[in-house]
């Protein structure tokens, strides 16, 4: 089992930037992607942002590509989603995910066999 608690969400103007970070716990070093998800009210859950466990290589979807960076400290098995430039179509629930197969690259949402929380971010116009 791998626990996953993200953190980080808020208010923020449009402009601004965010930096939501993901701890994980338990079996975390069978991780081998973790990936950052948002689901806007009444929408589906998208794929964000993914990295390897190892920061070799990261995947962006379009939406975010320059504006978000993903990044993580193994010594703290901790993953952050830095988002920078922020605009209000951003507002959602945003949830870490991790996947401990590493089979599919980029993953998709049905590939992640553990899921945070979420956090929710507010990007005010």
């Amino acid at each position: 089992q791998v626990q996953l608690v993200e953190s980080g969400g808020g208010l923020v103007q449009s402009g601004g930037s965010l930096t939501l970070p993901c701890a994980a716990s338990g079996r975390a070093f069978s991780v081998k992607v973790m990936g950052w998800f948002r689901q806007a009210p009444g929408k589906e859950r998208n794929f964000v942002a993914a990295t390897t466990w190892s920061g070799v290589n990261t995947y962006f979807a379009d939406s975010v590509k320059g504006r978000f960076t993903i990044s993580r400290d193994n010594a703290k098995n901790t993953v952050y989603l830095q988002m920078n430039s922020l605009k209000p179509e951003d507002t959602a629930v945003y949830y870490c995910a991790a996947d401990v197969n590493g089979s599919v690259w980029p993953p998709r949402t049905n590939d992640m066999d553990y899921w945070g929380k979420g956090t929710l971010v507010t990007v005010s116009s």
